[in-house]
């Protein structure tokens, strides 16, 4: 099969790209949101290749794979067919509603031709779909492997754009959290953090978008990751670091409490039962330890690759 999907968002086309079909991502000179072709910072297999605007009006195309409500217009713009009506289309929503929760009506509500797949069912839940076929299809990642030695006695945290996203991705849950323990921020412009919040100083240390390999072999060299999201879908960066070893503390918010089972971490939306998680995870290295393995154990059972492809294949061969 033939699938045309953007690059949106760089973890999950990482697993999606990992199925048994022909991947085309399309790219624009500047590499930008339209078009930023195959990922820099990711490993993809051959078989996800590049193709310009120009180039896909030739190219045959089983179904597209829409992620964004521009997308429709952009491939009719581009090839003169239409998603849905001259060419299979599904429509990945990844995210949460940005709207009140009452008014959260999806973009393709009002269609039934082309179906909406959430990733998780609290996603499906709170937005309202309309007229919208839907399913969920659950994340899955590609495994990095058991790598934890939680040598370092900090705190890990993965989080994009912090101070521009600051209460939806818990960016001000941070300096309560650094009383616990020392942080360690990953992600796209974390270097603001402390500018932020100047309470951070000494306290935090950033690292800027970290190819996924390098970031991978710090945090499961840190004792703990913390995951302080209030209003975003399910961060894959939590269920990478469960793949890795490492225990979770986790704000228990949108789908969280369901990706962290009993055992695998803690879950509060207490900040200060957080904190605390934080300090006793961290000075008890065989509870962070034993802790982490079920962790893993519970993200291979629901989070694996194998079964999110599965699902995305059963799901494809149905249109």
């Amino acid at each position: 099969m033939r699938i045309l999907l953007w690059h949106v968002h760089g973890s999950w086309t990482t697993s999606f790209v990992h199925g048994g079909h022909d991947y085309l991502l399309p790219v624009v000179p500047d590499r930008g949101p339209d078009g930023r072709g195959r990922a820099r910072t990711w490993d993809w297999p051959a078989a996800a290749r590049e193709v310009t605007p120009a180039e896909l009006a030739d190219e045959a195309v089983d179904v597209v794979v829409l992620q964004r409500p521009q997308d429709l217009e952009l491939y009719a713009e581009w090839t003169g067919r239409r998603p849905g009506r001259d060419v299979k289309a599904v429509y990945v929503e990844h995210n949460t509603p940005s709207q009140t929760v009452l008014h959260s009506r999806h973009p393709l509500a009002d269609q039934s031709v082309i179906p909406i797949v959430h990733v998780t069912h609290f996603n499906q839940l709170f937005w309202d779909n309309g007229e919208a076929p839907t399913s969920v299809i659950e994340h899955g990642i590609v495994d990095p492997g058991y790598r934890y030695t939680g040598e370092l006695a900090r705190v890990a945290v993965v989080v994009n754009d912090p101070v521009r996203r600051e209460r939806a991705v818990g960016s001000d849950l941070l300096a309560g959290l650094a009383g616990a323990a020392p942080l360690d921020v990953f992600g796209m412009n974390v270097t603001g953090v402390v500018d932020r919040w100047p309470d951070l100083v000494g306290r935090v240390e950033t690292f800027e978008d970290l190819p996924q390999e390098a970031m991978h072999a710090q945090l499961a060299r840190r004792r703990v990751y913390v995951h302080t999201s209030r209003w975003t879908s399910l961060g894959l960066s939590l269920l990478e670091a469960m793949h890795l070893g490492l225990p979770v503390v986790v704000l228990a918010a949108t789908e969280a409490p369901r990706a962290v089972p009993p055992g695998t971490g803690v879950l509060s939306t207490r900040p200060g039962d957080l904190a605390e998680a934080v300090a006793e995870l961290v000075g008890d290295v065989d509870r962070a330890r034993e802790t982490g393995l079920a962790a893993r154990a519970a993200a291979l059972d629901r989070y694996g690759l194998q079964r999110f492809l599965a699902d995305w294949d059963h799901l494809l061969t149905s249109l």
